[in-house]
């Protein structure tokens, strides 16, 4: 242990003084070679057709412009005038894109019937009812990757991208309708 005299305390501050300026020129330095961030790719054309019907684009509500802003990928509102799409294209695995359901809950929506449902393209949704102030929706939803591949669970989806085992960019597409 070094006494505590004087002379050391001079010395030991001497040579932090003398090693700062060396500390923050190795910083800089390893800051100065990382590579850039790489530059997201630019947002999907939104579809103009869903199962065949034309769709229109519809303003992001609040919300939806609050959670866009911090969303790695894009956002887009769209009707076929029968039912509202949601669609959410990610440039990389986020937990971000979660559940339709953890939102329609956050939002005072009860929800219910929740259930795995194949539509006339053979295409596998999870899906629910949720319902507020007498209003009643089916949801359904579903992410699909640069492969093709269909994921129903948002978590399976997320560990298939970490791992590696689903390419990105991914599509996660929610449709809601009247019932």
């Amino acid at each position: 242990m070094i006494a505590n005299r004087f002379l050391n305390r001079v010395l030991l501050k001497a040579t932090c003084a003398l090693l700062l300026p060396l500390c923050t020129a190795w910083s800089l330095a390893v800051v100065l070679q990382r590579p850039a961030a790489p530059v997201a790719p630019p947002a999907p054309e939104p579809p103009r057709h869903w199962d065949g019907r034309p769709l229109r684009p519809l303003a992001l509500s609040e919300v939806e412009q609050r959670f866009a802003r911090r969303f790695p990928g894009s956002l887009a509102r769209m009707t076929d005038g029968r039912q509202v799409l949601v669609l959410r294209s990610a440039h990389q695995p986020t937990r971000m894109l979660h559940p339709a359901v953890d939102c329609y809950r956050g939002l005072g929506w009860r929800v219910a019937a929740e259930q795995l449902r194949l539509d006339g393209q053979g295409r596998l949704w999870r899906c629910f009812e949720a319902g507020r102030d007498g209003q009643r929706l089916r949801v359904c939803e579903r992410i699909v990757d640069a492969a093709g591949r269909g994921f129903t669970d948002t978590s399976a989806w997320y560990w298939a991208a970490v791992l590696g085992q689903s390419p990105g960019p991914w599509q996660a597409v929610t449709v809601a309708e009247a019932l």
